[in-house]
């Protein structure tokens, strides 16, 4: 049973870095049986289509950012902290390469074309993550540690497209660096130390 749940880990991690490297239409079973080492037919085996593949590896991607992020809630109390933290992540994953992007924002530039089961997946990520971000956001607010100039949750909405923006530019001027230089002034703005 591991090996086979191996199997399966090691087709999700191979599918998820094809997708941060050419989106959803950008490989094929083909291409992860190459990487992995294994025949199609065993990738049919643990995932049936391309749809059912796609949609579990986004649904662990939730999960595992919902472990890590309710992880960050237990480790750092302070919501300010929290949402520096959270960026340090991406800066880090940015830097040595090794989550250069977020697979939902990277899939949500492509929901016209995906379909519904996976895009049903992405919107839950997008709702997950900015529910969370609204709720640092109104504690900071509520403890005098963050400075909101709108309503938590559409601090959120800009704090999540801020990120994921910051993302796409340090990919576009292939630039590791970029990313910071794009998220540090929004930190500063939400600071209550002006």
């Amino acid at each position: 049973m591991s090996n086979s749940s191996s199997t399966a880990d090691d087709i999700l991690a191979c599918a998820r870095t094809l997708i941060i490297a050419g989106g959803y239409n950008g490989f094929s079973y083909a291409d992860i049986a190459d990487v992995v080492g294994i025949r199609k037919p065993s990738i049919h085996h643990h995932f049936a289509s391309k749809v059912d593949l796609v949609r579990t590896l986004v649904s662990r991607y939730r999960e595992e950012a919902q472990a890590g992020l309710a992880a960050l809630e237990r480790n750092v109390i302070d919501p300010a902290e929290q949402l520096k933290s959270y960026i340090a992540y991406w800066e880090a994953c940015i830097k040595d390469a090794t989550a250069p992007f977020c697979v939902c924002a990277l899939l949500a530039s492509e929901l016209p074309i995906l379909p519904e089961e996976v895009a049903l997946e992405v919107r839950a990520h997008f709702r997950f993550l900015g529910s969370w971000l609204a709720s640092v956001l109104e504690r900071g607010k509520r403890q005098g540690r963050l400075h909101l100039s709108s309503a938590a949750r559409v601090e959120a909405e800009a704090f999540m497209a801020t990120v994921h923006g910051a993302m796409l530019s340090a990919r576009a001027y292939g630039d590791p660096k970029m990313f910071g230089t794009i998220t540090r002034p929004l930190l500063e703005r939400l600071s209550t130390r002006h």
